[in-house]
């Protein structure tokens, strides 16, 4: 299959989006990787992208001739068979990482750069080559200065001053695109370091000053500004400036990612200057992001007329700010994949509330107990494979703090449910789950508490103790799983982080003390309740008090069913919608 555009570093966080978008437009697109290019057509899958006009190819843009030959494909570092079709050429290969080697960098930033333009100057169909540089290039002057720069920066400047010479050397009509920050899922470096210290509590003090910028761009709105630049023949021999000239200040930016996260801003900030000179141990910054912190303004008219010639619009800063920071906890900023189900911070009772799932018409709620979060119910409702809400607790997992009770909080985020669910409570939110039960039963078809904490024997004195906190927060992932009986999994990560996060470890504790003083009152309301209610228990973690209501117990599980055997507790909770034949 001929193909019209080939894309380099088509496995790359840019890359793939742009394959994405030039297949979506109806392309032939061949994507260039370094290796078998499994990770880029699962994603597209993923994606729900349409792969018939795809072509995946190896190449290595820091070999003469790209080691394009070799794989069926004719010519002596020439387009070659399949490839002599192609008519525009994308190079958003880069090597994008602070503090490594200058000749890392140099290899594919800027050799790399240079073979790319080299190989496209033989195709015999050739409209365009489309160079990714950077927003910075403005204030580039001169020959780079690696020491001062840092190696990405200074290889950025030096390739695109490489790339304009070798084009006009080889006759090849090139655009430079020179994104800022380009924030979408999947963006781990840089300006996410700083949301991520935000996240954490780490940030103590705003970089620079006031008037300090860092812009940035939807990658969905870049990738799409990418493919188009080759169907305006004026774009050729021309550099666009492609940022969102309504992002806010650093400081606002911050401020507005701290509201929608629901934690603290800092109010203080420290000069570029001072930062300079403070030792790395004390500012947790690379020095190579320094010169990213700038007042520096940028022309972006030539961009904006493109873009609407093209009816281009990006979406407001503020809601892809807000879906980035959205991803970043998803993911744990890189370190996990994030369900398919929607998800995002929300407020419910005035607390910023991270939930996951449908909030209109589920068939199942699900609340968790501790120190779980909502991620620790995903392989039940794989199970289920039917509409299900699931949310972190005020105070835990990924939610903020909140002024209101649980109660009060959990009757918000029912409120817009529109369907009668089965409510499923786990250890501590049995509690406010039972009194919801109680005072709405007309809202739901069903009750389920697993391992209900006030029919179990009481938690150990230790649990309960001012020890308990800070042993909580400092124990080892692999202790903390074998002490809960907990798989040591990438769930566990997630989980210890939660735990570490500023007062985390402290509101479990209090709340354990808490639901320890509410065992009796539990008891009688459970008496009491009028509607359908199921409880479900492991084997190993068994009831202490006898109940009229229908107990199943889950063979070979202990405190967290839903974990160690989810597929059990989603056929008991599938089995429970059934009897109560829920609408």
């Amino acid at each position: 299959m001929l193909s019209d555009s080939i894309v380099f570093g088509a496995g790359g966080f840019i890359g793939r989006s742009l394959v994405a978008e030039l297949l979506r437009g109806g392309h032939r697109v061949a994507a260039a990787v370094r290796d078998s290019g499994d990770g880029l057509t699962s994603w597209l899958d993923g994606e729900g992208v349409d792969r018939a006009g795809l072509t995946v190819v190896r190449a290595d843009v820091t070999l003469p001739g790209l080691g394009l030959s070799g794989q069926g494909l004719a010519g002596q570092g020439s387009a070659g068979e399949g490839l002599s079709g192609v008519r525009d050429v994308y190079n958003t290969a880069a090597r994008f990482a602070f503090g490594i080697d200058a000749d890392q960098a140099r290899a594919v930033n800027v050799t790399g750069a240079v073979h790319v333009v080299e190989w496209a100057a033989s195709l015999p169909e050739l409209r365009r080559v489309v160079h990714i540089s950077g927003y910075r290039m403005a204030a580039a002057d001169g020959t780079p200065d690696y020491g001062r720069l840092g190696a990405y920066e200074a290889s950025k400047q030096e390739a695109d001053a490489a790339v304009r010479t070798r084009c006009r050397e080889l006759g090849v009509p090139l655009s430079i695109a020179n994104p800022s920050t380009v924030i979408g899922p999947g963006q781990y470096v840089g300006l996410a370091t700083v949301v991520s210290d935000l996240w954490r509590g780490r940030l103590r003090a705003l970089p620079g000053g006031p008037e300090i910028l860092l812009p940035v761009v939807a990658l969905d709105y870049f990738v799409r500004f990418l493919a188009a630049l080759p169907e305006h023949p004026e774009s050729a021999g021309r550099a666009y400036w492609v940022l969102d000239e309504a992002t806010p200040t650093l400081p606002e930016l911050i401020r507005l990612l701290a509201r929608h996260m629901g934690v603290r801003a800092p109010h203080r900030s420290v000069p570029v200057g001072v930062l300079r000179r403070l030792p790395r141990t004390i500012t947790r910054a690379d020095p190579e992001t320094l010169s990213f912190l700038s007042t520096d303004r940028y022309d972006t008219a030539s961009t904006r007329a493109l873009a609407e010639s093209r009816g281009l619009s990006a979406p407001p800063v503020e809601t892809a700010l807000r879906q980035w920071a959205d991803d970043l906890v998803a993911t744990r900023f890189g370190r996990t994949v994030p369900c398919r189900r929607p998800y995002g911070f929300h407020s419910v009772a005035g607390t910023r509330t991270w939930v996951i799932g449908e909030r209109r018409r589920p068939d199942y709620v699900f609340l968790h107990g501790l120190p779980l979060n909502a991620d620790s119910w995903a392989g039940t409702v794989e199970r289920l494979d039917a509409p299900s809400l699931a949310a972190d607790l005020p105070g835990f997992g990924r939610s903020g703090t909140g002024e209101g009770s649980l109660d009060e909080w959990l009757a918000d985020l029912l409120h817009p449910v529109e369907s009668r669910p089965v409510l499923v409570a786990h250890s501590l939110a049995c509690g406010p789950a039972l009194r919801y039960a109680a005072a709405r039963p007309d809202r739901l078809s069903a009750l389920v508490l697993v391992a209900p904490p006030f029919l179990q024997p009481p938690s150990p004195g230790l649990l309960r103790s001012p020890l308990a906190a800070p042993l909580l927060r400092t124990t080892p992932a692999p202790r903390l799983a074998r002490s809960l009986g907990l798989p040591e999994d990438d769930a566990l990560d997630g989980l210890v982080t939660d735990l570490r996060r500023a007062g985390a470890a402290h509101r479990v504790i209090a709340a354990v003390r808490t639901a320890h003083g509410q065992r009796e009152e539990l008891r009688r309301l459970l008496r009491d309740l009028p509607s359908p209610v199921e409880l479900v228990v492991g084997s190993a973690d068994p009831l202490a008090e006898a109940v009229a209501s229908p107990v199943t117990v889950i063979e070979a599980a202990g405190h967290y069913p839903q974990i160690t055997h989810p597929a059990a507790l989603g056929d008991c909770l599938a089995s429970c919608r059934d009897r109560v034949g829920a609408p």
